[in-house]
């Protein structure tokens, strides 16, 4: 598992609604937001990245937007 970043936590709590829902997703859905933010290689990217993570549990999704998942997750198939 990730470990929050700061800018993502300050990007959270920039919203009630985004920091609720965080608090509501499941562990592995929070890692997937977390490793998808922390695989931008931009810090541009990486802040748009921020962004779309508040607004996308805003608007109550769940996991990132086209995201495959996170790569350090192990898929033993179980």
């Amino acid at each position: 598992m990730h470990s929050l970043p700061l800018d993502l936590a300050d990007g959270l709590k920039a919203s009630a609604d985004a920091s609720e829902a965080w608090l509501d997703i499941t562990p592995l859905a929070r890692n997937e937001f977390i490793c998808w933010v922390e695989d931008a290689k931009q810090p541009a990217t990486r802040e748009r990245r921020i962004r779309r993570t508040r607004e996308e549990l805003e608007q109550g999704m769940r996991r990132p937007c086209c995201w495959p998942g996170c790569r350090h997750r192990e898929r033993n198939g179980k």
